[in-house]
């Protein structure tokens, strides 16, 4: 018999928000934001506990009350503008190890703000994840829109290569067939060993793998990327998300 090994699903959803203020509670197709990823780690075959990491008492009700457990409020110094990831999971990690003795073999990082996923792509990276153990993390990517090997810097006045191929003297006047393909993450979902965040401070160490998703990605950035998710989410409540139209191929 297999032991089922424990899996954390971390949902960061601090109060504030300045492009659009309380955000993780914005009503969405009928629910608010941060409901979304409560519900999609609750019905993970992989996910074990769900847990939100709030410094605002009213998502942290909200979130109880969509099934997330809240077994703790985030400190305000780690819910401010520039507050960086790894301060928010080493926070909720070791709590729960002086709280609870609790341990876990990943972690999910499910964003409030990145709603429109399906379920079963969040098992397939767990399982990916949990089939390579000597892999650090692993980070959602997808395809960029424009190649970095054609983008540009000014140094001292003059336009030089953002990023080179070696070998060649204008990478940025080949086609883009003949450059190195690249990925850019895209926060669908993240998942980290809690050594990695605890013994090294980081949230991807250094082996990472990567989990390819060819499905539109939104972010809720700004007011005006409301229509289209909400479009989304009512397309993916119905089964008919895969059918995207091709005008939602492309990142918010």
């Amino acid at each position: 018999m297999t032991t089922r090994r424990e899996v954390l699903a971390l949902i960061p959803a601090r109060g504030g928000s300045k492009s659009i203020p309380r955000k993780n509670l914005l009503m969405l197709a009928g629910k608010p934001l941060i409901a979304y990823s409560i519900e999609q780690a609750l019905a993970s075959r992989q996910v074990t506990r769900t847990i939100v990491s709030t410094d605002d008492p009213e998502i942290a009700e909200v979130a109880r009350a969509c099934g997330a457990e809240v077994p703790f409020m985030r400190p305000p110094e780690f819910a401010e503008d520039l507050s960086p990831d790894v301060d928010v999971f080493r926070h909720a990690l070791t709590t729960l190890r002086d709280s609870e003795a609790y341990s876990c073999e990943c972690v999910v990082h499910l964003r409030p703000t990145g709603p429109v996923r399906q379920v079963a792509r969040i098992d397939e990276a767990i399982e990916m994840f949990l089939r390579t153990a000597d892999a650090d993390s692993l980070r959602s990517v997808t395809s960029p829109a424009q190649s970095p090997y054609k983008m540009w810097r000014v140094a001292d006045g003059l336009l030089e290569p953002l990023v080179r191929v070696e070998g060649q003297a204008e990478a940025h006047s080949l086609p883009r067939q003949m450059l190195p393909d690249v990925f850019w993450q895209n926060g669908y979902v993240d998942i980290v060993r809690p050594r990695v965040v605890l013994d090294l401070g980081m949230m991807a160490g250094h082996r990472i793998l990567p989990f390819i998703v060819h499905e539109p990605v939104l972010e809720l950035d700004y007011p005006e990327n409301i229509p289209l998710i909400e479009a989304a989410l009512r397309r993916l409540q119905a089964g008919t998300w895969r059918d995207a139209p091709s005008g939602m191929r492309h990142p918010v």
